[in-house]
C-alpha cells in the first residue's frame, strides 16, 4: 500500500484517498464557503474535515451495497471562492464551476454552509430541468429573509421553489424540528410537497421506516433528483460540530437507512453541508458526514453496476 492510501500515512487529503479528478464518472468537490451563516461560523473548514474522516473508509466494501467508490471516484479539490464577497457573486462562481463539473461527472459537494445549495441546484437545473429534491435538515430553510438580509443559508429552499428549480410536488423534507413561524415551517407542504418532521420520525428505524421510504419513492418517481444533507438533521448527540444544532434530531442509523433505501431514486447529485469542525469533539460530525457521502456514492455505483454501466 503506497503513501496516501492509508489513513495514518498520507501525503494528501482526498476523499477516500481517491486519485485526483480526471475522467472518473463520480467526483467529490469541496465548497469552502460559510459567509451566510446566522449563528456559529466555521463550515468553510468542513470539506477538509470530511475528507480526513473518510480515510478510514478506504479499505473495503460497503457492507450493504458490496461496492467501493474507488476506481470510479476522483477528488476535484475545492472550488476557488472568496469568503468576503457578496453572496450573489460567490453563488455565481459556485454555479459556473459546478456546471462544468456536473456536465462531466456525478458530483458530491462538501460544504460549506447551506447557502451553497442554491447555485448547485441552478447548475443541476441547467442540465435536467425542474428537479425533485430530498432535503435532510433540522431547519425548513424557507424563510423569506435572514434577519433583514434578503438571502442566506436559511432561505435557499424558498428561493429554489420561487425560481422553479425544484418542482414543489417533488420536494421532500426530512427531520425538520426547529422553531419558526408556521408559514415557513409548513411552506413546502403548502406548496404540495412532503415533510417528515423530526417528531414524526421518533422511534422509527430499519423496517419501521419503510412506509416513509415508500411514500418518497412513489412521489418522486423517475424525475431527476438532487439530495442535500444538512448535518444538523442529526441530533447533536451524533453531530455536535455544526453551526446551529437542534436537539431532538435523527440518529446516524436513521439517516443511513434512508440513504440506503432511497438509492433507487434518479439521483443526479448530492451535497453534505454545515459541518463545522471547531465544535466537533472526537470528529463525530465529520465521521458521520464522510460515512453518509460514502454510502450515497456506493448506492449510486451499485445501481450503475447493476445496469451494466
Amino acid at each position: 500500500m503506497s503513501i496516501g492510501e492509508f489513513a495514518y500515512a498520507n501525503n494528501s487529503n482526498r476523499f477516500l484517498a481517491a486519485p485526483e479528478l480526471a475522467q472518473q464518472p463520480f467526483a467529490v468537490v469541496g465548497v469552502p464557503f460559510d459567509g451566510a451563516v446566522t449563528n456559529r461560523p466555521g463550515a468553510r473548514f468542513g470539506p477538509q474535515a470530511i475528507r480526513s474522516a473518510s480515510l478510514m473508509l478506504c479499505d473495503g466494501l460497503h457492507p450493504h451495497f458490496e461496492v467501493t467508490p474507488l476506481g470510479q471516484l476522483g477528488d476535484g479539490h475545492d472550488l476557488r471562492l472568496p469568503n468576503a464577497s457578496p453572496l450573489a457573486e460567490v453563488r455565481a462562481l459556485i454555479q459556473a464551476q459546478a456546471s462544468a463539473l456536473m456536465a462531466r461527472h456525478h458530483c458530491v459537494f462538501l460544504g460549506g454552509d447551506h447557502s451553497i445549495t442554491l447555485p448547485l441546484l441552478r447548475a443541476a437545473h441547467q442540465q435536467h430541468g425542474a428537479l425533485a429534491l430530498v432535503h435532510f435538515d433540522a431547519h425548513c430553510d424557507t424563510w423569506t429573509d435572514h434577519f433583514g438580509e434578503p438571502s442566506g443559508h436559511g432561505t435557499w429552499t424558498y428561493e429554489a421553489l420561487q425560481e422553479g428549480l425544484v418542482s414543489p410536488q417533488h420536494c421532500v423534507q426530512i427531520g425538520l424540528r426547529s422553531s419558526g413561524a408556521r408559514a415557513a415551517r409548513e411552506y413546502v407542504q403548502d406548496q404540495g410537497g412532503l415533510i417528515f418532521t423530526g417528531r414524526q420520525l421518533r422511534g422509527l428505524d430499519g423496517a419501521a421506516l419503510q412506509a416513509v421510504v415508500a411514500q418518497i419513492l412513489a412521489r418522486l418517481g423517475e424525475r431527476p433528483c438532487y439530495l442535500t444533507l444538512d448535518i444538523d438533521c442529526l441530533d447533536p448527540a451524533f453531530a455536535p460540530g455544526t453551526g446551529t444544532p437542534e436537539p431532538g434530531g435523527l440518529s446516524s442509523s436513521q439517516v443511513l437507512t434512508l440513504l440506503e433505501e432511497l438509492a433507487p431514486l434518479n439521483l443526479v447529485g448530492m451535497d453534505c453541508v454545515e459541518v463545522a469542525p471547531a465544535y466537533d469533539p472526537a470528529e463525530l460530525t465529520s465521521t458521520a458526514a464522510a460515512t453518509f457521502v460514502w454510502t450515497y456514492l456506493c448506492g449510486q455505483i451499485a445501481k450503475r453496476m447493476e445496469a451494466g454501466q
